[in-house]
C-alpha cells in the first residue's frame, strides 16, 4: 500500500468499504418515508420520485467528469471537494422547508457521491495489489447488494423514533465522517502520474468509446433491463405502504428479501457460465425478465407477498446479468479501459434514473406501471438484440464477447 501517514492499512480498508456505502445509502435508507414525504410537502408520487430520479442521474454524470480531474489534480482534493459537498448537500436536505430545496439538495448530494466514489476506485487501483485487492474488492462488491438490504431496514428503525428528517440527519452525520477522515488521507497519486494534458482533450476519449458501435450496442442492450429495477426501486414504497397497506417497518422486510435474492446472482452466473453460452445465457435471461413482467401484470396485485414473489425473478436474474455484461464489454475494451469503465457504469445508470421517473409517473396502479415497463423493456432488449445478431452494429472482436 503507497504510505499513508495517519492511515493504517486496516484503516484504509475500512474507509473504502465505508465510501462505497454511499450511494445505496443514500437512496434507500429513506425509501420507506416517502409516502411520509409526500404528505408532509403536499407533493405528488412523481415529484417526490423525482428526488430519486435527479439522484441517480446526476450521479452517473459526476461520475464521467471527476475521473479525468481526479487523474489531473490528484485524489485528495476531489475527495475532499465530494466529501464536503456531499455533508453540506445532506444539511439541506435534513432542514428543507419544501420539496424544491430537497430536490436541490439532492442534486449536490449525487454530485458529492460522484466524485467520492470516482476517488475510491482509483485509490483502490493506487494503493493495492494482489490479494488485498482482491480482498477489497469483493468487499466493496459484497456491499453493492448488502447495503440496498439493510439500508431500508435502517430508515424503517429511523421512523419509529424521528420523522423523514431523520434519514437525511444520518446521511449528514456520515457525510462529515468522511470529510473528516478525507482531511487524514494522504495523496496517493504522484505528480509524476498525473494527466498533463487539458480536462477538454481527457473528455474526448469518451467520444472515442461511443464510437465503437458494437461495444455500444451490447451496453445499451443490456442497460435497457435496468430500467424495470430502478423503476421498483422508486415505486416500491407506495406499492407496499399505500396500496398493500404495510407499514414502513413491514415494507422495510419485504424490500430486504427482494435485495437479499439479488445475492445469489453472481453465484448463479458462475454455475451457468460452465455449462451454457453467451446466447444460451442471453436467451435464460429475457425468458426469466418476460415471465417476471407477465407474473407482476397478471398476479402482482394480489398481495404484497405475491408481488414479492412475481418481480423476484427479474430480480435474481438481473444480478446474472450484471456480471455477465461486464465480463462480455471488457472483453471488447481493448484500450482506453478506465474511460471504458466510466462508460460501462454511466450508461445503466442513466436509464435507471429513466426507470426511477418512470416508476413514479401517475399510473392508475403502480403495479401494472411496473409490469407494462418491465415488459417494453424486455422487449426493447430483445429487439437491440436481434439487430446485433444481424450485423447491424458489426461483430465482436474475440469470440469471448460474441453475443450472437
Amino acid at each position: 500500500m503507497r504510505r499513508q501517514k495517519y492511515l493504517t492499512l486496516s484503516a484504509m480498508i475500512a474507509y473504502i468499504t465505508f465510501i462505497n456505502m454511499f450511494v445505496p445509502l443514500s437512496t434507500d435508507v429513506y425509501l420507506p418515508a416517502l409516502p411520509q414525504m409526500g404528505n408532509y410537502f403536499s407533493a405528488s408520487e412523481f415529484l417526490v420520485g423525482l428526488t430519486l430520479t435527479i439522484f441517480f442521474f446526476v450521479f452517473a454524470v459526476s461520475m464521467i467528469l471527476f475521473g479525468p480531474l481526479s487523474d489531473k489534480f490528484g485524489r485528495r482534493p476531489i475527495l475532499i471537494f465530494g466529501a464536503a459537498i456531499y455533508t453540506l448537500a445532506s444539511l439541506t436536505c435534513a432542514t428543507a422547508a419544501d420539496i424544491y430545496l430537497l430536490l436541490v439538495g439532492r442534486f449536490f448530494q449525487a454530485v458529492g457521491s460522484g466524485a467520492v466514489i470516482t476517488v475510491s476506485t482509483a485509490v483502490i487501483k493506487d494503493c493495492f495489489r494482489g490479494r488485498v485487492m482482491t480482498k477489497i474488492l469483493a468487499i466493496t462488491q459484497a456491499l453493492g447488494v448488502i447495503a440496498p438490504m439493510a439500508a431500508p431496514l435502517i430508515g424503517g428503525v429511523i421512523l419509529t423514533f424521528t420523522s423523514w428528517r431523520g434519514s437525511f440527519w444520518l446521511l449528514t452525520f456520515l457525510g462529515a465522517v468522511n470529510l473528516i477522515v478525507a482531511f487524514l488521507f494522504c495523496e496517493t497519486l504522484p505528480e509524476h502520474k498525473r494527466y498533463r494534458g487539458d480536462i477538454l482533450h481527457s473528455l474526448t476519449l469518451l467520444i472515442a468509446v461511443g464510437r465503437k458501435k458494437y461495444f455500444m450496442s451490447v451496453l445499451m442492450m443490456f442497460a435497457i433491463l435496468s430500467t424495470p429495477y430502478m423503476a421498483y426501486l422508486s415505486a416500491s414504497s407506495f406499492i407496499y405502504v399505500e396500496q398493500f397497506s404495510l407499514t414502513a417497518q413491514q415494507y422495510s422486510y419485504f424490500f430486504a428479501v427482494n435485495s437479499a435474492a439479488a445475492i445469489a446472482g453472481p453465484i448463479l452466473y458462475l454455475k451457468l457460465k460452465d455449462v451454457m453460452s453467451n446466447v444460451g445465457l442471453l436467451r435464460l435471461y429475457y425468458f426469466v425478465a418476460a415471465a417476471s413482467g407477465v407474473l407482476v401484470l397478471t398476479v402482482g396485485n394480489s398481495a404484497a407477498w405475491t408481488f414479492l414473489l412475481s418481480f423476484l425473478p427479474f430480480t435474481v436474474i438481473g444480478a446474472v446479468a450484471r456480471p455477465f455484461a461486464m465480463e462480455i464489454l471488457l472483453h471488447e475494451a481493448k484500450d482506453n479501459v478506465g474511460t471504458a469503465s466510466s462508460v460501462i457504469n454511466f450508461i445503466p445508470t442513466l436509464f435507471g434514473s429513466l426507470g426511477m421517473m418512470l416508476g413514479t409517473l401517475p399510473w392508475s396502479n403502480f403495479v401494472d406501471g411496473l409490469g407494462m415497463i418491465i415488459s417494453l423493456s424486455t422487449v426493447g432488449s430483445i429487439a437491440l438484440w436481434l439487430l446485433i445478431c444481424r450485423g447491424v452494429f458489426g461483430y465482436a472482436s474475440t469470440n469471448a464477447s460474441d453475443v450472437t
